[in-house]
């Protein structure tokens, strides 16, 4: 009984660290933030670090609606996105250190066809494709709530 007892506890144990590790692998454990866009607020993954903006959204199977990823550059520069082991079909933003959207590009999944920013930008914002057109949010749009999530990046600015 004692053995049994032992054994039931320990896959109990075992059971909570994989779904513990599923979710990390799942949303990569990166931070995530609160962003206000319109009248819209996202839950974004933060990648800051070259390791976390390499990896992106590769080899996830979904995005939840009103989920993306935010990718920081620690300065402005001219960007390019791709969708190298992406499955998840997308659409990116390029925002500038004025936190004004650049252009918005629509990406299939799987290409490794580049999507670039018009201009040096500090921010790509990745969403669900049409999430932007669908929230009437567009180039030329501004994203002041940008300078608050800074603020937890302090080495970035």
């Amino acid at each position: 009984m004692r053995r049994s007892g032992a054994r039931r506890a320990m896959w109990r144990g075992v059971l909570w660290l994989g779904l513990f590790l599923l979710t990390q692998n799942a949303w990569g454990g990166l931070p995530t933030h609160e962003l206000k866009l319109a009248e819209k607020t996202l839950t974004v993954e933060v990648a800051a670090t070259p390791a976390a903006r390499s990896q992106g959204l590769m080899f996830r199977e979904s995005l939840p609606e009103d989920h993306g990823m935010l990718f920081i550059w620690p300065r402005e520069q001219w960007i390019a996105m791709w969708m190298k082991n992406t499955a998840i079909p997308l659409s990116v933003a390029f925002i500038d250190g004025e936190f004004r959207i650049l252009n918005i590009a629509d990406m299939e999944p799987f290409s490794t066809q580049r999507h670039a920013s018009s201009a040096p930008a500090l921010f790509a914002l990745e969403v669900q494709r049409g999430w932007f057109e669908r929230n009437g949010i567009g180039a030329g749009d501004s994203l002041p709530d940008l300078d608050r999530l800074l603020r937890a990046f302090p080495a970035v600015r």
